[in-house]
């Protein structure tokens, strides 16, 4: 079953997830629905070791 990106970055977003970690291989997927979202100016990524990004969500005290 394919992971619901939307869902997760929902989840991120209202505090649910403190951390989104995405493998190399679920980048590509994961991008095209970050890039539709529209709060994706508050995601944030760190690239990991290995190639896997973690997203965090900007708090409310950082501009857009």
């Amino acid at each position: 079953m394919a992971k619901d990106y939307h869902e997760l970055l929902e989840q991120l977003r209202h505090g649910e997830l403190s951390e989104l970690e995405i493998s190399t291989d679920e980048f590509m997927d994961f991008q095209k629905v970050l890039m539709e979202y529209s709060h994706k100016k508050k995601v944030i990524g760190t690239a990991k070791r290995g190639g896997g990004v973690s997203y965090q969500y900007a708090s409310n005290d950082q501009p857009d």
